[in-house]
This record gives structure tokens, sequence and C-alpha cells, in this order.
């Protein structure tokens, strides 16, 4: 029986980093996946969770031996037993892309089997806080909003928050809220607040609009309104970034088809009726109906975009086809295999897919790869700076 180390403090040297905001160290045969830490430092680091087996976590809570990379994280609760927000605080941000990029890399060899030199390219020159313009808050139980520790429940109450947009959450963090409460904060295009409080009442949950509604952003050359707390991507740059790029590598013909998965209110979709032309034909397809009736009301001014609500495996296996190219932007845990084969099954040229978790983007690579499709480019992008998360475009051919 392997002997519970919660808690016990470990001197130990800092290996490789891993998926997870962690790196990999080995102490008597185990594996510690170690926070707070840098790859090869010396530190002392406490154990945080011990579950039996071959692995537990722990954070680095004193430093022996530094890394040249390791700077004051500017945020005080970027530490072993603060927020759980943030995970390369403590990293200069050039470093925290290669650190990235590590992981991008060891993903795709490992669930793949593709060796490939990846580069994350940071969005723009706005540097590594005041980026985040959603968060979601929760109310500890004196009231006061916060975000919850790293792999616990716990409300670690806020005064501020570096990587918000600045002044966001001002006015939030300034009143108490009923505790359990969540609060939805989003700072749009044109630098409005939105905020929507969503708490339990005898067991089902009851939202308030605070502020706001519908959030303005601006992207791909239009300007879309649409429901504040809806999906958009979170930093700034990173929705008109990502449109210029599936524009580049879409390539849709004058009067061709095209599939835009997982549409959201249809940026990509707008970038592909432009390339097909009013002759062509885009299918959106979206689950959430509020975002469809958006995206709808958005593009209204391009006909040849037609929306479906359902499971994208469901729409697409009636869909147009054959078809030209597929975009598809799935949720945190990718597209998975059917899915893959009701894409390939449409005969597409070009696929391309954002992904915002590299391990789900590999192992679709790899399922994409087994209909013969081959991954011909990847841009990556630091859409999330001082966290571990990493956005990738993938073109497969």
């Amino acid at each position: 029986m392997t002997e519970n180390w919660l808690g016990r403090t470990l001197e130990l040297e800092i290996g490789p980093v891993a998926h997870g905001g962690h790196c990999v160290s080995r102490v008597d045969g185990r594996v510690v996946f170690v926070r707070h830490g840098l790859p090869g430092e010396r530190v002392r680091a406490e154990v945080t969770e011990d579950k039996g087996g071959a692995f537990c976590r722990a954070d680095a809570v004193e430093v022996l031996t530094g890394s040249e990379h390791r700077v004051e994280p500017p945020c005080p609760l970027a530490a072993p037993g603060g927020c759980g927000g943030c995970d390369w605080q403590h990293a200069d941000p050039a470093y925290q892309r290669s650190l990235k990029a590590a992981v991008v890399a060891e993903q795709l060899q490992r669930l793949a089997g593709i060796s490939r030199e990846v580069v994350v390219e940071a969005l723009d020159d706005h540097g590594p806080l005041g980026w985040r313009s959603r968060v979601r808050l929760v109310a500890g139980r004196d009231g006061r909003a916060g975000l919850r520790a790293h792999h616990s429940h716990r409300v670690v109450p806020l005064d501020d928050c570096p990587i918000a947009v600045k002044g966001s959450l001002d006015s939030v963090l300034a009143k108490r809220w009923r505790p359990g409460s969540e609060i939805e904060v989003t700072s749009d295009g044109d630098g409005h607040q939105h905020v929507r409080e969503v708490s339990t009442v005898h067991g089902r949950n009851k939202s308030r609009q605070l502020s706001g509604g519908d959030a303005v952003q601006h992207a791909a050359d239009r300007d879309w309104r649409f429901d504040a707390h809806g999906f958009w991507q979170v930093h700034p740059a990173a929705a008109d970034t990502f449109a210029q790029v599936v524009a580049e590598w879409a390539e849709a013909p004058r009067g061709g088809v095209a599939w835009d998965l997982y549409a959201g209110v249809g940026l990509f979709a707008s970038v592909l009726a432009e390339q097909v032309g009013p002759e062509g034909r885009v299918l959106a397809v979206e689950s959430g109906r509020r975002a469809v009736a958006d995206g709808e009301r958005n593009l209204a001014d391009l006909p040849q975009v037609s929306w479906r609500a359902g499971r994208v495996e469901h729409v697409v296996a009636d869909a147009p086809r054959p078809v030209d190219v597929v975009v598809l932007d799935p949720p945190r845990k990718g597209a998975g295999r059917e899915v893959v084969d009701a894409i390939v099954a449409g005969s597409p040229d070009r696929i391309i897919y954002v992904a915002c978790d590299p391990a789900a983007l590999a192992r679709d690579v790899a399922t994409f790869a087994s209909h013969g499709y081959s991954l011909s480019d990847l841009r990556a992008f630091d859409a999330f700076p001082m966290t571990h998360h990493v956005e990738c475009i993938a073109l497969l051919q």
C-alpha cells in the first residue's frame, strides 16, 4: 500500500513542464506534479493532494535554486494556497510562451505521433495583464466576491485581478453578494460592463441581469451584438486574429460550400461567406439556440449563410455536400470520433480546427489522420497569458 504523502514537504528538482499548469518531478518512484515551480529549479514542495497510486500533487513553497526566468508575480494571490486562476505568473512572459509551446509539441508527439516545432505567438503588444474580458466570480460565506483556489471549492476573496480588463471588476468587488452566488462580468468591445448574478434559490438557479445585457464586439470587419454572457473569445485581440488566420487558410472557392461547426454567433461563418460569395453556401451549426438567434441577426446581410441549431454530428449527417472547407471550434473536450467521422464523410479539401486544449486537438488530429488527413500547418497563440491555456489553429488536408 502506497504511503499517503498529504501535507508532507519534499525537497526535489523540478523536471519538464506538463499539460495543466504544472511541472513533473519524481520522488521514490512516484510522479509529483508541482505547481508554482519552473523546470530546472530545486524547491521545497508541500504535497496538497494524494489519492494514492503513482502520482500526487504539490506546491513549491520555497525556492532553493531559482530559474533565470523566474519573476515576482504581479498578483500576491498567485501563490501556494491562493487563487487557482493563474498558473505562470512567476515566469516571464516569453518563457510562459515557451512552456506552452513545449506542451503543445509534447501532446502532438504523444497522442498523434507528430514531431513538430511549435512557437506560441503573443496576440498583441498589450502585455500579459488587463486582457481578460470575461470573469466568473463566486461569493464566499462573507459575501465577498472571489475566485476558487486550485482544485478546491474554497473561495479566495479578491481586491483586484490584474489579468482582468482594468476597472471592469471595481463595482463588483466593492459589493457584498448572496453567499454561493456566481457573478458573471463581461467587458465588451466598447468598454461597457455587463453583470449577471446567478444564485440557487430552493434548488433552482435564478439569474438577474444587473447591468447591460447585449455586448458589442468588433472583429472580421464587422460589428457584433449578442448576449454578453454567450461565447466570444476572452482576449480582446483573439477574435480578429483568429478570423484572419481562417481567412488565409480557408481558400473557399467562389460558389463553393463551407461548414462552420460550433459556430457561436458566426465569426468564422462571416469569413467563409465572403469567400464563397452570394452564389455559395455556408452552413453554420451551433447547439445554443440564443447564439443561433444572435448569429442570424448579425449575419442577416449574408443570405448564403444558413443556420442549424443542434448537435454537430447529427446536423451534418444531411448537410450539403461535397463540402470544400470545414471550420470547427469545438469545446475544450474536443470534437471526438463521431464528429470527425461526420466531417470526413463530406470529403472536404481543407479542415481548419480551432482548439483551446492541446490534448483534445492532438487526439482529434490522430483521428483525422486515420481518415487520410495530415496536419499541414499549425499556429499557436497566447490567448490566455499567465495561465496554462493556449489556443491553437490547425490546418488539415
